[in-house]
């Protein structure tokens, strides 16, 4: 994925959230990543989570609506990111089998060498993060 990006899209913004989240609450969120460290939604590539939310409303109308494509992995790979989290949580661990969903999805799907860009923040239902594509 890394080898031929376009250069103006460098961000991967990772998603999850509660079952049955209003996709507003999480599209604010998604907004509000996004001001936080100065991009627009045209410099992100994607949208990643965990594939236990592939069929989510609210992360696949969010990602419709910035027109971004979803990219979801297994708990396994998402696990794979630990060592590279802010926020590591035993909480998330307990309930879908990784450390971390937003953070860690961004970057898996934003590749070996990304960093976070912005750690997990969260609202009321969902969190989101950003990582930067080297």
């Amino acid at each position: 994925m890394t080898a031929h990006v376009n250069s103006d899209r460098r961000y991967v913004l990772g998603l999850g959230c509660e079952r049955g989240t209003d996709w507003n609450d999480v599209l604010l969120l998604a907004e509000r990543a996004f001001r936080e460290i100065g991009i627009e939604s045209g410099q992100v590539l994607a949208v990643a989570s965990i594939d236990a939310r592939m069929e989510e409303p609210a992360i696949l109308d969010t990602a419709a609506h910035l027109r971004l494509p979803a990219r979801f992995f297994e708990a396994a790979v998402l696990e794979r990111e630990t060592p590279r989290l802010k926020n590591p949580s035993e909480v998330v661990f307990a309930r879908v089998g990784c450390h971390g969903v937003a953070e860690a999805a961004a970057l898996a799907a934003a590749g070996p060498d990304a960093e976070l860009a912005l750690p997990k923040i969260k609202s009321n239902f969902a969190t989101a993060a950003i990582a930067r594509i080297a």
